[in-house]
């Protein structure tokens, strides 16, 4: 190496440095700013900025969502205690009505784009969503709610005039005063996954209160649901078998309540069982992380 090459460090020089620092400063001056290149480059610049504020509206939209759904969910587990259940399945409806309106801001800032250009933004909500709304459904029907009804209730209109002239004013085409935003089915899965979750907690408290009856639905319906997902495999997408092991772990929770229930339940007091399943569990999840 020669000693023109290395400067006064030992460090090896970079071609630009060997031109004065005043050529370069005269090079940057007489860039035309209104040049073709330039011009495209302010364009880009311009482009991406919007597509990132938009992105971070996303962000902050679905962050809301994700927060209204778990209240809507931990409103309907005291379902199983109120007095009046009429009155929680009245109140979270209310709250998902707040959730859906959440939602049709996502559908406006959607409109024109490719939805899965932001769908990483976005998912987290919507898998929370897809779990309070499937929650509630079972709840009040005792089955799992389909992709194409919860399509159906994201399809949204204009509700006011505001909206209107807004939505005319911004665009020159036609377009109709309507916003739809579809469910994918991958959230679909995700959501209906740790929708396990929080039925394997609804099966401890509904033994607390003394339904004996609930545990033995709940484990023939998460035994439906995990089959299903035992279709799908390795073949899916890598969130959904992730999700697979948590809900074999919220199966088998649920079908030792259900042991317990069959084979003790005379021999343990109905305001002890609840305590006894959580104990098991407690034993089922160390063994599990032993393992």
């Amino acid at each position: 190496m020669s000693g023109k090459e290395v400067g006064s460090g030992g460090f090896r020089k970079r071609k630009h440095d060997n031109f004065p620092h005043g050529q370069r400063r005269e090079e940057k001056e007489n860039v035309n700013p209104s040049s073709a290149l330039m011009t495209s480059f302010k364009s880009f610049q311009l482009e991406l900025d919007t597509r990132h504020d938009k992105y971070e509206r996303l962000v902050k939209l679905s962050r809301d969502i994700t927060i209204e759904s778990k209240r809507t969910i931990f409103l309907l587990h005291r379902f199983t205690s109120a007095p009046n259940g009429e009155e929680i399945i009245n109140e979270s409806e209310v709250k998902l009505d707040a959730v859906r309106r959440k939602i049709k801001q996502v559908a406006q800032e959607l409109i024109g784009e490719d939805m899965y250009q932001f769908h990483r933004a976005i998912s987290p909500g919507l898998q929370e969503y897809v779990e309070a709304v499937s929650f509630q459904y079972f709840i009040k029907t005792r089955s799992l709610i389909s992709v194409e009804e919860i399509n159906k209730q994201l399809i949204f209109t204009a509700e006011n005039r505001e909206e209107t002239t807004n939505m005319t004013s911004n665009s020159h085409d036609k377009q109709p005063h309507t916003w739809s935003l579809k469910v994918t089915p991958v959230d679909y899965l995700l959501g209906v996954a740790d929708l396990t979750g929080e039925l394997m907690r609804l099966c401890i408290s509904s033994v607390g209160n003394g339904d004996i009856d609930t545990p033995f639905e709940l484990s023939q319906f998460l035994r439906q649901i995990y089959d299903g997902f035992t279709f799908i495999g390795n073949t899916g997408p890598y969130e959904v078998s992730k999700k697979l092991y948590t809900l074999k772990q919220s199966l088998a929770k649920v079908e030792n309540a259900c042991y317990t229930l069959k084979v003790r339940g005379s021999e343990i007091p109905k305001h002890m069982l609840a305590d006894v399943f959580s104990t098991k569990t407690e034993m089922i999840d160390q063994e599990e992380g032993l393992s």
